[in-house]
């Protein structure tokens, strides 16, 4: 029998160092999975500008073992003001001038994301240099959130040498990112201008709710032989029609057999 052909030691040190390198980037990139899901959670759960920027800013700032991490808002005029940091959640509306920081300006003048794999080398920031260097500066990576086209705000990221720096499939989460703050920030503006303009909309939306609930349960324990006679709500006669549609499956599918689908 002829032996296996063996690959030479430098091929083998090769494929494994590839394997390693690939297998990095899967759990990089379901370490981002799982940081863009919890976000979606905070986002879902929050309901203030506040707290939603802080959960964003947190969140990245984790899941990347960041430097920096801040979300700034665009005022008027192109102003900007840091409202959520992650290295210092103390820090809450701070006007920043985006001319001290070409990379902010940047992305601001141009809606584009602007991403710096090696800050010291990048000719955009010559005048800090020094300092970047100083500070131990290793990336840098600014995404534009917008919404209708236009920029409301940027998320900002920066990393330390000795931390494993940014790359393409860093710049796609973080635009995902600012892609779903945009979205809470919309819906937070929405719900504080409806609740604005009228402070009594979210207690009525919830009573009706609750009516539609109680009056499913009681129209439920009726058709299925049980005293469902506890509460005297009435509804609108469209609501009633749904609600008794939505009996007649319950019912079907309290009915029928275990092996069999509703038609």
């Amino acid at each position: 029998m002829t032996p296996p052909v063996r690959p030479a030691d430098g091929s083998l040190s090769d494929a494994i160092r590839q394997l390693r390198d690939r297998l990095a980037e899967v759990e990089r990139e379901r370490d981002r999975l799982l940081a863009l899901a919890a976000l979606h959670e905070d986002l879902a759960a929050s309901l203030h500008f506040t707290d939603i920027l802080q959960a964003v800013a947190g969140r990245v700032g984790r899941a990347f073992a960041l430097d920096r991490c801040s979300v700034f808002l665009v005022g008027e005029q192109g102003a900007l003001r840091l409202v959520a940091s992650y290295e210092d959640p103390s820090l809450r509306n701070l006007a920043v001038d985006p001319q001290r920081y070409p990379e902010l300006q940047r992305s601001l003048e141009s809606g584009d994301t602007v991403f710096i794999p090696d800050a010291t080398a990048e000719p955009l920031l010559r005048p800090v240099w020094a300092k970047l260097v100083e500070r131990k500066v290793q990336s840098i990576l600014v995404v534009p959130i917008k919404w209708d086209g236009r920029p409301i705000g940027l998320l900002f990221l920066r990393t330390a040498r000795g931390k494993p720096p940014l790359d393409e499939g860093d710049v796609a989460f973080c635009q995902r990112v600012a892609a779903a703050t945009a979205s809470a920030l919309h819906h937070a503006h929405r719900l504080e201008g409806h609740t604005a303009a009228d402070p009594g909309a979210p207690a009525r939306d919830a009573d009706v709710r609750r009516q539609a609930l109680l009056a499913y349960v009681q129209k439920l324990l009726a058709r299925t032989g049980h005293d469902g006679a506890f509460g005297g709500e009435t509804l609108p006669r469209t609501t009633g029609e749904e609600l008794d549609r939505l009996v007649d499956v319950a019912v079907r599918v309290l009915q029928r057999p275990a092996d069999r689908p509703v038609a």
